[in-house]
Order: structure tokens, then sequence, then C-alpha cells
């Protein structure tokens, strides 16, 4: 395939997931190695889940602080790009590993995606590099679900409240890192956003939702426009769906905006089949 990597955008409820996971039944079916991230894989190439950094200096802190967890947590790190890599959610969710919430509270406060929004461009923007100069030389095509364009979005912008030209540099950044994978990123689309989320809700456990809010409402933009509850969330991906719609139409790689308001799944497949042949 003369793609080696299709990344799958869109809001919650949009259907990413599915599409990913149908990407990847054609995929099969044409005889394509392939590889399937979906959000929250500890696993993912690209990305980092559940992992924080430190410095030298606060890793040797963390040590020093955490005799019972010592070994656990050596045996939990990476040390690369002049720091420490602490995979956590693999030694809470893979491990059993209980970690005393005084500790977890410290590690947590490094976790990538909660430290300044400059030093989570640098990590994830190697992170993205390191993965485009292995997938490279691989024979193996890439899926990945909503890491490319709203990890971006989420932190920039949700979080940080950051400008949107530093929100679109930071996506543009990664785009330049994977450009030579010939990636094509499909942003699924739909045009109801109240109805797409209020199925993600209904599907979802009830914590899903109420971190979901607070993380849109309680910090950044939407604190900063004062959108609270429910509503407030609905009006805080609006304005998300409007940057991504933005950064969607400036990328410079193959683009493909499916509307999946109607969706009818015969005819949704056979578009995603014709993606996939017109790159082999």
């Amino acid at each position: 395939m003369n793609s080696k990597l299709i990344l799958v955008e869109g809001l919650p409820g949009s259907g990413k997931s599915t599409t990913a996971r149908l990407f990847q039944e054609i995929l099969i079916e044409e005889g394509i190695k392939n590889e399937l991230y979906i959000e929250g894989n500890l696993d993912h190439p690209a990305d980092y889940d559940a992992v924080s950094f430190f410095t030298e200096d606060e890793w040797l802190q963390l040590l020093n602080s955490s005799c019972e967890l010592k070994e656990a947590l050596v045996n939990n790190v990476e040390q690369k790009d002049n720091g420490y890599f602490l995979s956590y959610g693999k030694m809470i969710y893979r491990q059993g590993i209980k970690i005393p919430d005084a500790l977890f509270n410290r590690i947590f406060k490094h976790d990538i995606y909660e430290l300044p929004l400059e030093k989570n461009i640098e990590l994830i923007t190697n992170r993205w590099a390191n993965f485009a100069s292995h997938a490279i030389q691989s024979d193996t095509t890439y899926i990945f679900e909503c890491c490319f364009i709203q990890n971006p979005v989420t932190v920039g912008m949700l979080k940080y409240n950051a400008t949107k030209t530093t929100v679109m540099n930071y996506v543009q950044g990664l785009e330049e890192a994977i450009v030579k994978l010939n990636p094509i990123v499909v942003y699924v689309d739909q045009a109801d956003i109240s109805h797409s989320f209020g199925n993600a809700v209904k599907e979802r456990p009830k914590e899903w939702f109420n971190g979901f809010v607070e993380y849109y409402t309680g910090q950044g933009f939407g604190k900063v426009n004062g959108y609270e509850d429910y509503e407030g969330t609905l009006k805080v991906l609006e304005a998300r769906k409007e940057l991504e719609a933005e950064i969607f139409h400036s990328l410079k790689v193959e683009k493909v905006l499916l509307d999946n308001s109607a969706f009818n799944k015969k005819m949704f497949r056979k578009r995603l089949v014709e993606i996939v042949k017109e790159s082999i």
C-alpha cells in the first residue's frame, strides 16, 4: 500500500472507532499487513498514554521518596530525549501495582499531557518523528484513531486556551514529521454535534461523561468563556469542530472528509474500500 498511515479523526460520537476498525477489516481483506491503535492504547507507537516525563533530577527525587516501589518504577521507565519516561499506566492496568495516592499525584503532575504546552509539543513531535523513521522501514500500514488533530487541539485549545496559530503549528509540525509515510487523514464528520455527542454519552459510563465535562469546561477555553455543564460542553465542542475543520483544510497531505450524519454502514464501508484501493 502506498500509504503507511491512516489517521482517523472526528468529534466524540462521530464514528471514529467504527471507521478505524472498518479500515482494518478492509486492509485485512486486501492482504495488507496492518496495525490498529485505538484511543487509549498504552502501546501507541506515536503518542503517549499514561506516561510521565521527568528530568534526571526530578527522577532521582522521585526514586528517593518511593522506596517501596523503587524497583517497579525502575522496571517501567525508559531513558531517552534527555529525560525519563515512566509508563505508570502499564504499572497500574497491566501489572496490578497499587500506587499510593500521594505518589500517584506526584507522577501524574508529570504526565506528558499535563506538562506545559511547549514541553508537550516538543515531546509529542519527537515521538511522531521517531515513529515515522521506524514505520518507513516497515511493510506495515498503521491505523491511528484520533491522536493527530484531536490531541493537539484538546491540550492546546481546551486545556491551555492557546492561540489558533499555536495549535495549527502544533499539528503542522506533526504533519511534517510523517509526510514521508504518505499519510491519509480521514475526518469523520457529523452535522448535528448535539445528537452525536448525546449518543456518545449514552454509550459510555457516567464517569466518562463527568470527566469529559470537567475537562471541557473546568479549564482553558471553556473556563475562560464561562461555559458550564452539558450545554457549555456543547459550546466547546462547536468551537473545537470549527478549529479542527480549519486545521483539516490546511493540511497538505492527502485528506478525506466523510459525512457520517446519516450512518449507512454498507455505503460508508464502500467509501472506505474506495479510499484504500485508491492508495494501493
